[in-house]
């Protein structure tokens, strides 16, 4: 990793990747394929694309059920443990509807709605993710969301991992379909014989998910467009080396295009943490993964003092932050843009990605400035409460139809009027 002194304006060198015009043209043309043949389209692209040729897209109750036999009970209970942590922490995110009634009898509020329906895409190809599953289910679950449907392209035995499976049927989820990529997509968006269309789409997937979801954003909601994972470490000369490089490998062992970032005011903890992670990846499976990561997106950035520290994490607005300082609760307070923060010797960033409870769905690209993690509030809409009061348009009225005709709505202004002549 390189050590550079911070100087001005640090950012992380980032991958924003809205695809080449090729792949855009390839989601456009498989998107209207599916809302054209349906069915046929799914199957004919999890053919070609997962080399599976599939009787029936949706999974049986019974492959659930056998899914339970390939995964060893203890990590059954371990999922289990997972998901009542996070469902916990997400319960506790919830909003109520709310009403107020004034001296003249205008009541004014807010009615919170769950979603009527969510697709939920996870992931498949060389790795199964039933973490993904309790992070996007159980917020949906919580919220109220009555119809929550799971997609996952399936491995060239047609079957979806059986982790995956479990996780999903642990979260409550009733309907599973054995398709990925960006037909997944535009069936959840719009529909076929077989899967009904939902409201919104959350999780993750490749570039051609990714370009799926921008393209059926706004027929559907979707929940974000996630670029590689991001990890920034926050530390001073008593954090312990080996632990920060094995933190900073562990979100460059997810991609190549991942980016992993140390930030210090101690050139001693540069210099250490630098030679543990040449170390430490060398023996890493995922090696060549990490080593690009590394060697693309990685840096350790050396400051002044631990002010110049926590401004220059603020401008890096990372996914995920963790503070192993002397102090970190008292630094707190003055992050203003990560997506979640794990403060810490004992909080490495897997205890966040797994089992803690908060959501490991987070803003990436910098986009921690103004957007928030996955929660219960993404599948609830707000509806607006208006009741006035005959008194109230009587005292207002006037006012109101000025300002309609401020802005040269006549008809406006009359509309408020025409109440206010009647007795």
């Amino acid at each position: 990793m390189k050590i550079v002194k911070v100087s001005g304006d640090v950012t992380i060198k980032r991958t924003v990747d809205g695809g080449t015009e090729a792949q855009r043209e390839t989601v456009k043309e498989i998107i209207a394929n599916v809302r054209s043949n349906g069915d046929d389209a799914l199957k004919a692209y999890t053919e070609k694309f997962d080399s599976v040729m599939l009787e029936a897209l949706q999974v049986e109750q019974e492959e659930i059920k056998e899914a339970y036999q390939h995964v060893d009970s203890k990590l059954v209970e371990i999922i289990k443990e997972a998901a009542a942590n996070i469902r916990s922490y997400h319960e506790k995110q919830l909003r109520p509807s709310w009403l107020t009634t004034e001296e003249n009898g205008t009541i004014l509020g807010q009615k919170v709605t769950p979603l009527d329906s969510v697709g939920v895409y996870v992931p498949g190809g060389t790795a199964a993710y039933p973490s993904s599953v309790l992070m996007n289910v159980i917020p949906a679950k919580v919220a109220g969301v009555k119809r929550i449907v799971m997609v996952s392209p399936p491995g060239e035995d047609g079957s979806i991992p059986a982790g995956v499976l479990v996780a999903a049927d642990l979260a409550g989820v009733k309907e599973i379909y054995k398709v990925g990529g960006a037909q997944a997509i535009a069936a959840l968006a719009y529909g076929t014989k077989t899967i009904a269309p939902v409201d919104k789409i959350t999780g993750p997937g490749n570039i051609y998910v990714a370009l799926a979801k921008r393209e059926v954003f706004g027929d559907v909601d979707i929940d974000m467009i996630a670029g590689p994972s991001e990890i920034a470490v926050l530390a001073d000369d008593t954090a312990k080396a080996d632990e920060v490089a094995a933190d900073l490998l562990s979100q460059a062992e997810h991609d190549v295009r991942a980016s992993s970032v140390l930030v210090t005011p101690s050139m001693a903890l540069a210099e250490a943490v630098q030679r543990e992670v040449e170390a430490q990846c060398a023996a890493l499976p995922r090696r060549e993964i990490a080593e690009q990561s590394i060697r693309d997106f990685g840096a350790i950035y050396v400051a002044a003092n631990m002010e110049e520290a926590v401004e220059t994490v603020n401008q890096l607005a990372p996914e995920h932050l963790e503070i192993m300082t002397a102090n970190g609760m008292e630094l707190l307070g003055k992050i203003r843009h990560a997506g979640a923060i794990f403060i810490g010797r004992y909080s490495s960033e897997p205890v966040g990605d797994y089992f803690a409870g908060p959501n490991h769905v987070l803003p990436t690209n910098g986009t921690a400035r103004f957007s928030s993690p996955l929660s219960v509030d993404d599948f609830q809409k707000k509806s607006s409460i208006i009741s006035y009061s005959e008194q109230a348009l009587r005292n207002n009225g006037s006012k109101i139809a000025e300002f309609a005709r401020l802005e040269g709505l006549e008809a406006h202004a009359r509309a408020v009027e025409s109440r206010l002549k009647k007795q």
